[in-house]
């Protein structure tokens, strides 16, 4: 795993979405098409507001959601709002190749498995995304897998409901799909993510993030989420 520590949360965004631009104008020069998938946060906002002003080949960009809180379209707690405002209403990206959660159907368990069936038909069977975007919790959670939720422990599946956490159920990808994606960037940043940050650098698997593989990540974070004054 890779890390590369930027002065401030802004930098590290910035930083960010220069390597997100850098990862999809390679993987489409070399495989036509660049399979990404997003979290949600504050710095990652700016994170997107920042891509969208990038030099990125988005007529061969399909966009994923890594996980999504279950309430009505627009709500601004549902990530897809911040997406849309930050990045999807920014750039020429072609709307049938942006791949919302389905969170608004009645039957959350059959839609978890539609988006499954969803991802294998965009990236292969199974499905292997090109770079997969994830945070970090002051609890140890990335995307979410947050801790003591059965959705650990989903093996078989590549998206999964979580219990209510925070105030809303979930659905997630899960550590399957996260683990066969060509690239994992993890952006971290504020001080209540100095502990966690050393839990994940060091392979700690009692938290969820630690269950993450490290061989194709890269973590760019700020002074304060490193520790460093």
């Amino acid at each position: 795993m890779n890390l590369e520590i930027l002065p401030d949360a802004r930098t590290a965004a910035r930083a960010a979405a220069t390597y997100i631009a850098d990862k999809a104008r390679q993987a489409v020069a070399e495989r036509g098409r660049f399979i990404v998938a997003f979290s949600g946060g504050s710095t990652p906002w700016q994170m997107l507001r920042d891509l969208a002003n990038d030099a990125v080949p988005w007529k061969n960009v399909y966009v994923v959601q890594v996980d999504e809180r279950v309430a009505p379209d627009g709500d601004s707690d549902r990530n897809l709002t911040h997406l849309r405002e930050s990045l999807l209403s920014q750039t020429p990206l072609p709307p049938e190749q942006i791949f919302a959660m389905p969170v608004e159907a009645d039957d959350l368990l059959a839609a978890a498995t539609s988006y499954s069936q969803t991802l294998r038909a965009i990236a292969g069977s199974p499905p292997v995304l090109d770079l997969v975007h994830l945070g970090l919790g002051s609890d140890g959670h990335t995307a979410s897998l947050v801790p003591g939720d059965p959705v650990l422990d989903v093996d078989d599946r590549d998206v999964a409901l979580t219990g209510v956490y925070q105030g809303h159920r979930r659905m997630t990808l899960t550590f399957s799909v996260l683990n066969r994606a060509r690239d994992i960037l993890w952006l971290v940043a504020g001080e209540s993510k100095l502990e966690m940050l050393q839990r994940l650098r060091g392979g700690d698997e009692t938290i969820p993030a630690g269950r993450v593989l490290q061989t194709n990540a890269i973590i760019l974070t700020d002074r304060a989420a490193a520790g460093r004054s």
